[in-house]
């Protein structure tokens, strides 16, 4: 680390910080109650709609965010309907 950017900080990548965040939000609703639908998938799926805004234009109902669960794994599915590039 240099003197400049310990002085000044370092900006983080967007996608480590939404990872981070993920990390933070799975792990905090796996040690809470079981419910069958997590309440944060509403505020991840408007993040996510928030971030990839930034850099496409995008529909926000082309973003799809789903977790199921089979035992003891659950899976965080996110769908993401991107524009043709024309």
């Amino acid at each position: 680390m240099s003197v400049l950017s310990f002085l000044l900080g370092e900006k983080k990548q967007t996608a480590s910080v939404a990872r981070e965040r993920l990390q933070i939000i799975l792990a905090h609703e796996r040690s809470g109650r079981n419910a069958l639908e997590p309440d944060y998938l509403p505020d991840l799926q408007r993040e996510l709609i928030a971030v990839i805004s930034k850099y496409i234009k995008i529909n926000p109902d082309d973003i799809k965010v789903n977790l199921e669960r089979q035992d003891n794994l659950e899976v965080l599915e996110v769908k993401i309907e991107l524009p043709d590039s024309r």
